[in-house]
């Protein structure tokens, strides 16, 4: 921060006091335990629990000097698991087991810069490699192979940062050796035979196309998608015959359905299919290729069994406990999977199924502090948009403020909207640290799912073209609407938080919308659409019709100016209630100039704005010291302007990373030695 900033947030540093409608904080009316924020926030106990493909061990994510790292033991018994890997910063989150049973791979990058590296480490030696060891360059795994056990397709961008070659790995050695190189698709759809069958490419008018490789470095066009159904339709995968090809396909239909596509009759049959919501994810064989399930999400979650050999199992499952089930792995034989079940009130529990018992054993919950914990229920709900659109949404109310139960309080509260970000993503049913905080803190806390979410059909998505600030934020307004008029929110005190497109909407509540809300938290939210565009990461301008197409074309003289009068840089002078910033400096999406700018526009209009800056982190803050650190700013910031409860910081705030380059002295209990330093760090 320069010296012009630095004295234009002391001089308005008590100003502001007035100009802002600063509140003094007020106690919440309920008698719930503050649960710490290291319950929600930290790391942990176990997590992501994984068996390994020939079903003797067992895997899952666990601390090792408070970083996350894999452990593994004997299946038949999970407490002998020892750590094999040796993470000592950022902590590991995305694991998996290869087809061989002998490695664990996991990806990591450095300081959340999303340049992936994707790492082996053999279970006989503890050794770990590096698979992609190049410096700036993104690596995605692109296949296992039950045929070729030892090996993996990797895709990387390495000799153009545009686009990702695709290179077959051995993951014992490393050996690496070029498959395809590619200067045309955006991705590639491969099989068990380790060979290309499929490339998508981006068209002018923002659809794509399918096209089928038919000799080495010879392509045939397929099928055309249309602009209208490029985010609901892909291809998945062959089918056993190798004559079919699955796809998740909207086309000729609202809601994208499982079809079969035949590659030389050109028929189409659909498989499975949910009228309110896209078919979201698929359930099949660990070696066969048979889809034997489907799932979709309108409110919650729903299963389609499509194949009988699986359906006394999922009968089963439903019955073991409370909650929604996902099958984290399989076994080869798929004797033997792991399962975790989700609730609203309570942490993931996971179990081991034995199919030919037809017997799920209970293993343990991933937060064991959230056991006894008193937690929010979660009440899914439908609002309609002004324009007659339902918005699936999703509230918590604190717990013993709705003693009726029926999802209203028994007087209207504090609210904080919760917006998701993308915005193509989606809010769901189900424990949600954020929600669960929040509510503990004394807060109604509400998620909406926009127009422009994702799983509940083309039209809702298209419904959201160009409509940034626009009909986007009006379905949050309108939601917000609703709670005051429901008796949920009280009218003066409703703060808006979010990251990423939530917290661009933070941003535009605040400008475009300033009588609405209270306050408002940014986390790494883009405040000038225009520059959010220039500065997208090189692997992402392959697709940038899907961008300018769907939000504004930042390259012509007329997309520019809808653009900026979109960002809610160019209307900073509206800001008139409390704002809090969240940045990453390593964001690769919504670069440090996006919070750098606006914090500076506002101190040139000595308007008051607490900027928090992490040098260790990018898109969103991965170590937990530092995503702690960050809600305990936030916490502080809420309990100041809308009243809930407040557990105080610690003098060190832990060992994150955190800095203030500008309005620590806003928010109560910052330690004064964190201003000065992030101050002199400026």
């Amino acid at each position: 921060m320069n010296r012009a900033m630095r004295r234009a947030t002391k001089a308005v540093a008590l100003a502001g006091v007035m100009t802002m409608g600063f509140s003094v904080d007020a106690k919440a009316d309920f008698a719930t335990p503050i649960i710490p924020r290291e319950a929600f926030f930290g790391n942990p106990d176990k997590a992501s629990v994984q068996l390994s493909r020939d079903g003797k061990r067992i895997s899952y994510l666990a601390p090792v000097d408070g970083v996350l790292n894999v452990w593994v033991g004997p299946a038949s018994d999970p407490s002998k698991a020892k750590p094999v890997t040796k993470d000592t910063n950022r902590g590991i989150r995305g694991y998996f087991w290869p087809y061989n049973s002998g490695n664990i791979l996991y990806i990591q990058d450095k300081g959340g810069d999303e340049n992936w590296h994707v790492y082996s480490t053999d279970l006989t030696t503890h050794k770990t490699i590096d698979l992609t060891p190049m410096d700036g360059v993104q690596a995605r795994v692109q296949e296992v192979s039950p045929d070729f056990p030892d090996e993996i397709l990797v895709a990387i961008n390495g000799r153009n940062k545009q686009w990702h070659d695709i290179h077959r790995v051995n993951i014992r050695t490393g050996e690496m050796k070029l498959v395809q190189q590619n200067d045309e698709f955006t991705g590639f759809l491969t099989e068990d035979d380790m060979k290309i069958h499929f490339g998508i490419k981006m068209t002018p008018d923002g659809g794509s196309e399918i096209h089928r490789m038919t000799g080495e470095n010879s392509w045939t066009l397929f099928t055309k998608i249309g602009q209208e159904d490029v985010m609901t339709t892909d291809p998945i995968g062959l089918d056993e015959s190798g004559k079919n090809l699955f796809m998740i396909d909207s086309r000729d239909r609202n809601t994208a359905a499982l079809i079969s596509y035949g590659l030389e009759s050109g028929q189409t049959r659909i498989i499975a299919k949910d009228n309110q919501a896209d078919i979201a994810g698929v359930f099949g064989h660990p070696t066969r290729k048979i889809i034997q399930a489907v799932q979709s999400n309108y409110m919650r979650r729903r299963w389609q069994v499509l194949d009988p050999s699986i359906e006394d199992d999922f009968k089963y499952l439903k019955t073991v406990t409370d909650g929604e089930f996902n099958v984290t792995s399989r076994t080869k034989d798929d004797r033997k999977w792991t399962i975790a079940y989700v609730v609203d009130q309570g942490p993931v529990r996971y179990y081991l199924y034995d199919r030919d018992l037809k017997k799920a054993k209970f293993l343990f919950t991933n937060r064991t502090a959230l056991e006894k914990a008193k937690l929010a229920k979660m009440y899914p709900t439908v609002i309609k948009s002004r324009d007659g659109l339902n918005l699936v949404s999703f509230l918590t109310l604190p717990v013993g403020t709705d003693n009726d139960g029926n999802g209203r309080p028994d007087k209207a509260m504090p609210m904080v909207l919760f917006v998701h970000g993308g915005p193509w993503a989606r809010d769901s049913w189900g424990y949600n640290p954020y929600h669960q905080w929040l509510a503990n803190r004394g807060y109604a806390v509400l998620s909406v799912n926009y127009r422009g979410s994702t799983g509940f059909g083309k039209d809702f998505i298209n419904a959201s073209k160009l409509e940034w600030a626009g009909k986007m934020h009006d379905d949050l307004i309108d939601a917000v609407a609703w709670a005051i008029k429901e008796g949920i929110a009280d009218k003066d005190r409703v703060g808006i938080m979010g990251g990423s497109y939530g917290g661009y909407a933070t941003l535009v509540g605040l400008t475009f919308t300033p009588d609405t809300f209270a306050c408002g938290v940014d986390i790494v939210g883009p405040s000038s659409i225009v520059t959010l565009m220039e500065s997208i990461p090189p692997y992402w301008k392959p697709i940038i019709e899907l961008f300018t197409k769907n939000v504004g074309d930042y390259r012509t003289e007329e997309g520019r100016k809808f653009l900026l009068e979109r960002s809610p840089i160019t209307h900073v002078d509206k800001i008139r209630k409390p704002l809090l910033i969240g940045q990453g400096a390593n964001d690769p999406r919504v670069k440090q100039a996006e919070a750098d700018q606006i914090v500076a526009a506002m101190n040139k209009r000595n308007i008051p704005v607490t900027y928090v800056l992490y040098p260790d982190e990018g898109h969103g803050f991965r170590r937990p010291p530092n995503s702690m650190s960050f809600n305990a700013v936030t916490e502080a910031f809420l309990g100041k302007y809308l009243g809930g409860r407040v557990e105080p910081m610690s003098e060190d705030i832990g060992d994150s990373s955190i800095t203030i380059p500008a309005g620590g002295e806003l928010i109560r209990g910052i330690p004064a030695k964190l201003i000065e330093a992030s101050k002199s760090q400026s």
